[in-house]
């Protein structure tokens, strides 16, 4: 069966995340759906990252496998049919190699967080932006954010029910910008802890509004206590903007599909505990991927 990279825009306002589940529509669900419609097939969809509920994405990448080969341009044009009315869109289908795997061959993730900084209320954008009406000083933002970039223990900033294995990640970027009212932060890892980008978001937002310094996050970081960081940002403002792949000449490929065949399901791991930095964790990184 060919295997097809899909590349996918949504807007998760009113839908109950990626993942496929019982109590509304999803993303995953309504694609399966449209899918099946154009085949005549079920199919799977298998995403890159499993984002939450009210969370959107403008580089969302999946893979699906269908009965028989179409023109990459035959399966956007379908899909982006049947989707409808959803505001779920294919922006890009390629045909790929069957070892390629949208979560398990990823080697990194970028999220992009919305905050509009302005008194009046959004129009355009609502459900779009986290809305905080109060001025935040984004000099010192962008100051406590550097506190969070490197190899670092966050189970103060990963959600209680997380299913993570390790609470260990490398957070490559962490960044935070003002165009005109609107604060974009640009963060990107390898992979991120259950909300682990929506409670670091949060507590910049304290840092922000004065009632935290940098030192606070640096200390709230050292805690290893959820209790100890910010509150959860709301979902609105989190985009999953962009999903890297090795190239095919690239050796991690072949690492990945290696760690493919060793990997044990997280789900079947607790979340306690406070571990220390190990190369073990690093190799561990790449099977999280519910981070909103």
């Amino acid at each position: 069966m060919p295997r097809y990279k899909l590349t996918i825009e949504y807007n998760g306002t009113g839908l109950v995340g990626w993942q496929r589940q019982p109590n509304g529509p999803s993303v995953q669900s309504i694609l399966e759906e449209a899918f099946a419609n154009f085949t005549g097939a079920d199919v799977y969809i298998q995403g890159a990252g499993r984002t939450d509920a009210g969370v959107h994405a403008t580089g969302q990448v999946a893979h699906v496998d269908l009965p028989r080969h179409y023109p990459t341009h035959e399966i956007r044009g379908a899909a982006n049919f049947f989707v409808r009315p959803w505001p779920v869109s294919v922006l890009d289908a390629e045909l790929v190699d069957d070892r390629f795997h949208a979560r398990f061959s990823a080697i990194g993730r970028r999220y992009l967080y919305r905050i509009l900084n302005r008194r009046a209320p959004p129009a355009l954008d609502m459900r779009q932006v986290w809305h905080v009406p109060i001025p935040l000083d984004t000099d010192a933002m962008s100051a406590a954010a550097a506190r969070l970039v490197g190899h670092h223990d966050f189970t103060s900033f990963r959600a209680t029910e997380c299913q993570a294995r390790s609470p260990v990640k490398t957070l490559e970027r962490l960044e935070v910008h003002r165009i005109d009212d609107e604060i974009r932060i640009i963060t990107a890892a390898r992979s991120f802890l259950h909300h682990q980008v929506r409670n670091m978001v949060g507590t910049l937002k304290l840092v922000g509004l004065g009632k935290w310094t940098p030192d606070d996050v640096s200390l709230a970081l050292a805690a290893r206590d959820r209790s100890a960081a910010g509150p959860t940002a709301i979902p609105d403002g989190l985009y999953l903007s962009e999903v890297m792949f090795p190239a095919p000449s690239d050796d991690r490929a072949g690492n990945h599909r290696r760690h493919l065949r060793q990997r044990h399901v997280d789900q079947d791991q607790g979340c306690s505990g406070k571990e220390s930095a190990t190369q073990n964790d690093l190799d561990d990184e790449s099977f999280d991927d519910h981070a909103e």
